[in-house]
């Protein structure tokens, strides 16, 4: 592979080194299962407890409030369908610019019969707490951090309503975790989604906090393993690895955070300096310091990158690019379709220097004008 820049960390993270140190001896010689009394099996139950203690430090939970997963999507679903199970409200609130993880749960509970109301956002992608509606309320999730376009969702007065009207408060903190500060405290939620890829530990990990005391229901059924909430011989390995990466992100929040808005404004201000006609689609505050979503007229994000090889990046979210249709989130936040088309999502990350963003500038600005 020729040497790229790669601005797409919103898309995946590489594995840190100190997450993967912390997670080979899990795969060799350390490789006992953690529900059994074995030397093995009890060394495994104590890496996945301290694991548990990481991950609870970085977001200010209580280590036996975190269950971990298979990732982001299944906390997600756990979340939502475990918390629907013994909800007495059939209702949900919600906004138009949920990743799919959330929003293909939330439509198979409407599905079923429940009542869901979507928040609508504004040019910043960013919905209005005032219009929680009235009334008894299930369940609430929003996306805290916008994967697409980085707007941060003003989850804790969501949530203050949510709550006064009965309901279970969930936050989707996939893209959110290791960039911003995250309390559940402080965001007043009951459920918060996590997944490790995002965060710089291996794909196939992630955990859902969830608050003592809230009603929830396993979705899987098995043995009795994450409190009965997850069963499953625990993934031990991606684990460890996920408490590595969530100690170290703790660690490096502030700086990286400052160093990555720093390299952010960077990029805008080369790129729009060479490409004047430059449509800025991403907050220039309230937004993850390490993401800048443009957008181009007259011109396909995708065919932009295809001319700009040396730029790894991407035309919108991971999980659903690819397609010359305009993002929904760009529509719901009121974009032209026609410019929505000519969206790039720029996402920095630890390893990304400014020489990188200067010449990934220089690129994306030779291929727009190459078409």
């Amino acid at each position: 592979m020729s040497q790229q820049a790669y601005l797409d960390h919103n898309g995946t993270t590489p594995v840190a080194r100190e997450a993967l140190e912390a997670m080979l001896p899990y795969l060799t010689e350390r490789f006992g299962n953690p529900s059994s009394s074995t030397s093995q099996g009890l060394a495994a139950r104590s890496a996945v407890e301290k694991a548990r203690e990481q991950l609870a430090a970085l977001i200010g939970a209580h280590p036996d409030e975190i269950v971990f997963t298979s990732g982001g999507t299944e906390a997600n679903n756990l979340a939502i369908r475990g918390a629907a199970v013994l909800s007495p409200q059939r209702r949900l609130l919600t906004s138009v610019v949920e990743h799919p993880a959330t929003d293909r749960p939330v439509g198979g509970l409407e599905r079923e019969g429940w009542e869901v109301r979507r928040l609508a956002v504004d040019s910043e992608g960013r919905v209005d707490p005032g219009a929680v509606p009235a009334g008894a309320l299930g369940i609430g999730t929003l996306i805290l951090a916008q994967n697409e376009v980085g707007t941060i969702q003003p989850i804790a007065e969501v949530a203050d309503r949510v709550r006064a009207a009965g309901g279970v408060m969930h936050a989707d903190a996939a893209q959110a975790a290791g960039k911003i500060p995250v309390s559940v405290d402080g965001l007043g939620v009951d459920l918060l989604s996590i997944a490790g890829h995002k965060l710089y530990a291996p794909k196939g990990v992630g955990a859902l906090y969830v608050r003592r005391g809230t009603p929830i229901a396993p979705v899987l059924v098995g043995a009795g393993q994450e409190r009965g909430l997850r069963p499953g011989t625990e993934n031990v390995a991606g684990i460890v690895a996920l408490g590595a990466a969530a100690e170290l992100a703790g660690e490096l929040l502030d700086a990286e955070s400052a160093r990555q808005l720093h390299l952010r404004e960077l990029l805008w201000e080369r790129l729009v300096a060479g490409l004047p006609q430059l449509v800025r689609v991403s907050p220039a505050d309230g937004c993850l310091p390490n993401t800048l979503m443009v957008a181009v007229p007259g011109h396909i994000g995708g065919e932009v990158l295809d001319r700009a090889p040396e730029v790894g990046a991407s035309t919108g979210s991971a999980c659903h690019s690819g397609t010359h249709t305009p993002s929904t989130t760009l529509i719901e936040m009121g974009l032209d379709p026609d410019l929505a088309l000519g969206a790039l999502r720029l996402s920095l990350g630890r390893a990304t220097t400014e020489p990188e963003v200067a010449a990934a500038a220089d690129a994306l600005i030779a291929a727009v004008n190459a078409g």
